[in-house]
């Protein structure tokens, strides 16, 4: 890769490695600079500029990450768009991270320009949360390193994946001693069901019986009629042999005693136990207690549906100190200050279509309706979403709003209606941004009448997205020139609500240049909307 100070007039074509400003005039690192851009340079002044351009043999830092993140990629996961160098990983649902930590070092070591990052082996994780992700360091990588990663990544099975949580169903046994009380017994009840809802499994049956094996074994053989995938046995003393009553009793009902122990301090006294295939659990005492300790662990794997034999249980002592951790393995993390956390996500990005306008450009037809490549205009702009990572979408309607209902019906949308649509463009804004729901991170505006535009290009601005690095709002552009649809924060929302007339967010990009991204897309499409009959017929034939 060339890399060092470039004049501005030889610098068309070139990667710009740091961003520049003079004026008003702001291009971001990593922007592929144009002949308009060299040129908007130069006539502000700017002489010099650290650039960057491939050699051959190098492959630029998107193609780069997304090829990586394709090889590693396995079931259950899925990845966004690459932006500067980087890709996200992402759970498609609740359930366990599973990977070969070998073949990841391996992958690590090959050269410093690639990484790959996750969290820990076996994490338990909800839909849409962040398990890995992979990053360029530099502006390009030597196609030879890329070749090496994806021959390690090939290997047998996939790197990573997801091991999804299954429905279980759960039986619960209590033994009892006159010292228990029928609170704590309760109490056990509540925790364990709050406990397997984590994992998407439920309690369908609960039995009491004295402390002895006989009275343990003849309550297994009464649960084994509701026909559970997993017991849990909590007993009412502490497990302190193979031989006391919760495993003689697991062994007097037919089953044997698989493992007894792990390596995980709380949770030490774990008892794996099985019946004719049945998992059978002897629960430490902590498990009476919401805190994480090493049958949570457990219990995770047997919802996934991994093995949970002697020797997982015994590869658990590195991290398995657990005393003095409050929240390894949970989705929120307690703060010292009491707040809480949120471990990576994807971030939730609703899609806000603006459909109520009367196109009077148009004539007397209905813009959105008129059919684009066998179907109507807006139907394009809603498969665009729906094939998109959005969170929830709104759409605004106003004008002839009967002839367009039909469109959205069958659509997980929530349609508003704006009365005031004759007032222009910010009004049928404003109605949309009042029923955005309140836990998004982010708004897409989208237009009703650019066809072109697809979820590819939603997920590249979707990619780019990341407030807490300046990138707060993402502006799609083609050679230099900004297009629809525009990705803003929350944190824009109230001054969006004071906008007036027949325009849309535009008049704040100024304002707040410091945290506008522009985001290249490889086509036209972004640019194209249909606002005249002669514009209709011109690409009416260009969308598949």
């Amino acid at each position: 890769m060339i890399f060092g100070s470039t004049h501005v007039t030889k610098a068309a074509g070139a990667l710009l490695a740091h961003s520049v400003g003079a004026g008003k005039l702001r291009f971001k690192k990593g922007r592929v600079l144009s002949p308009a851009d060299t040129q908007a340079l130069a006539e502000a002044g700017v002489v010099e500029i650290i650039a960057a351009r491939l050699e051959p043999g190098e492959v630029g830092e998107d193609e780069a990450a997304e090829r990586i993140a394709g090889a590693v990629l396995g079931l259950g996961l899925h990845a966004n768009a690459p932006f500067t160098g980087r890709v996200n990983l992402f759970a498609e649902q609740a359930g366990v991270l599973i990977f070969d930590r070998q073949r990841l070092d391996r992958l690590n070591l090959i050269h410093e320009s690639a990484t790959v990052a996750t969290l820990e082996p076996y994490a338990s994780v909800e839909t849409r949360q962040m398990v890995a992700t992979v990053k360029i360091i530099p502006l390009a990588v030597q196609e030879a390193v890329l070749v090496q990663i994806e021959a390690i990544a090939a290997g047998t099975g996939s790197l990573l994946s997801l091991s999804p949580f299954r429905a279980k169903r759960v039986a619960l046994i209590q033994s009892t001693l006159p010292s228990v009380k029928a609170s704590v017994l309760d109490k056990t009840v509540s925790i364990t069901q709050a406990r397997l809802a984590r994992v998407g499994a439920s309690l369908t049956a609960e039995r009491r019986a004295e402390h002895t094996a006989g009275a343990i074994a003849v309550a297994i053989r009464e649960v084994l009629a509701d026909e559970p995938d997993i017991v849990l046995i909590a007993g009412a003393s502490a497990i302190v042999d193979r031989r006391d009553a919760l495993p003689a009793g697991m062994v007097e009902a037919g089953g044997q005693v698989g493992h007894y122990g792990m390596p995980v301090d709380p949770g030490n006294m774990i008892l794996m136990g099985d019946l004719d295939g049945l998992p059978i659990v002897g629960l430490p005492g902590c498990a009476r207690s919401p805190k994480l300790n090493g049958f949570d662990w457990v219990l995770e794997r047997l919802a996934a549906d991994l093995p949970v034999g002697p020797q997982q249980i015994m590869s658990m002592g590195a991290g398995g100190l657990l005393a003095e951790i409050l929240s390894r393995g949970h989705l929120r993390a307690t703060l010292p200050d009491g707040s809480t956390s949120e471990s990576p996500r994807a971030p939730r990005i609703a899609a806000l279509v603006l459909a109520a306008g009367q196109s009077r450009r148009m004539g007397k037809a209905n813009k959105l309706l008129q059919p684009v490549a066998g179907k109507p205009m807006l139907a394009h702009a809603l498969d665009a979403i729906e094939a998109a990572d959005t969170y929830a979408t709104i759409v605004v309607t106003g004008y002839e709003t009967d002839a367009v209902g039909p469109l959205l019906a069958g659509r997980d949308l929530f349609a508003v209606h704006n009365p005031n649509f004759a007032q222009g463009l910010s009004a049928s804004l404003k109605a949309g941004l009042r029923a955005l729901p309140k836990d998004i991170d982010g708004v897409l505006v989208c237009l009703g009448d650019m066809p072109q535009v697809t979820g590819a290009h939603l997920n590249r601005l979707i990619a780019a997205f990341n407030p807490l690095e300046g990138r707060a709002i993402c502006v799609p552009t083609y050679q230099g020139q900004r297009g629809n649809p525009v990705l803003w924060s929350v944190e824009f929302l109230s001054a969006m609500q004071s906008l007036q007339g027949d325009q849309g967010a535009k008049p704040l990009f100024a304002e707040h240049a410091d945290h506008l991204t522009e985001v290249e897309m490889a086509d036209t499409a972004v640019l194209i909307d249909i606002d005249t009959p002669a514009k209709l017929a011109e690409v009416t034939d260009e969308v598949a």
